[in-house]
Parts: C-alpha cells; structure tokens; sequence
C-alpha cells in the first residue's frame, strides 16, 4: 500500500527527494484545474509554482490530513488570484466578442473554456471572487465542499451558500440560452 501524501511530505522534510511523489500523484489534476482557469501558457507556470510553493511550505504542512489535495488546489487558487486581473479581463473580453469568427476563436484562446458562451465569461468575470472561486473549484477540481473548505480555508457552509449564490447568478443570466 502506498503511504499517504501526509507521510510523504513528512517524510520529504528530512528526505526533499520524497516530494517528487507528490507532484507525480497530483501534477496532472493541477495542471488541468489552472489551465481550465487560466489557459495554456499560464497554467504551465502556475502549477509549477504551485509545487515550488507547496515544497517550500511542506514544513507547515498539517501532517493530521492525509490528503494534500485540498491542500494544493488551495495554493494553486490562491496563485491564480494573482492572475485575477488577466482573468477577470479575459472573461469580460470574451463576453464582448463579436461574431466576427477570427477575432472571437483568438479571443477564446486566451482563456481556458474555449467554447464559453459570451455571456457565461461575462457573468463568471461578474462574479465575487469568493464566489468564483468556489464555483470553479467545484466545476473544474471536481472538489468537494469539505476540500474546498480546506483549500480556501473556510467553512464548508460558506461554500455552500458561496455555490449556492454562484449558480443562482449563472442560472439567471443564462435562462434566455436555451434553444
């Protein structure tokens, strides 16, 4: 049976070799949930920091949880927060975009969803960032409310009522899209 990611990185505190364990089991998921939110070029430099980061904080690391997924996912969002900006602007640009078929294909490169309706991208880059966050924590990491607890450090009846909202908004600026 494999140890469990709290004894890897414990173990990595004296033995740094150990981390590469970590990033192999978790490398991939990352990757995806940052390219989802960030696109290609972005999400490459993203996860890397994430594991830079998380190898730097592996000391502080709570040894009583023996997943770091949430743990990961939580350093990669904080770190996608500094390219908030670009993705806020990318949405708001997507959500503008013309049918001029050239212009909106570049335009829908730029951010991770690359079939989003304009109006989606408009009413994600509308949102509050806590309640982006948790939307797409759910959405693209597939986490569950405890873990999106844990990587955003709050409580799990906050992301609840964080999705809750989220989805009302969604729902609400997207009824006339259904054909």
């Amino acid at each position: 049976m494999d140890p469990s990611d709290a004894e890897v990185i414990v173990a990595s505190r004296d033995d740094p070799e150990r981390f590469s364990e970590i990033f192999d089991r978790y490398f991939v998921e990352i990757h995806r949930y940052v390219a989802s939110r960030l696109g290609g070029p972005s999400a490459d430099d993203v996860a890397a920091e994430t594991f830079l980061t998380a190898f730097t904080l592996r000391h502080k690391y709570d040894a009583g949880r023996p997943q770091a997924r949430a743990w990961l996912y939580g350093i990669a969002t904080n770190l996608i927060r500094r390219h908030r900006r670009s993705e806020t602007r990318a949405y708001r640009v997507t959500g503008r975009a013309t049918a001029e078929t050239d212009h909106a294909d570049r335009v829908a490169e730029m951010v991770s969803a690359q079939r989003m309706q304009p109006r989606l991208a408009a009413v994600l880059a509308g949102l509050g960032a806590g309640d982006r966050d948790v939307l797409l924590l759910v959405a693209y990491g597939d986490l569950s409310y405890e873990e999106v607890a844990q990587a955003l450090g709050i409580r799990a009846g906050t992301v609840g009522s964080r999705l809750n909202r989220a989805r009302r908004k969604l729902r609400k600026a997207l009824e006339g899209d259904v054909e």
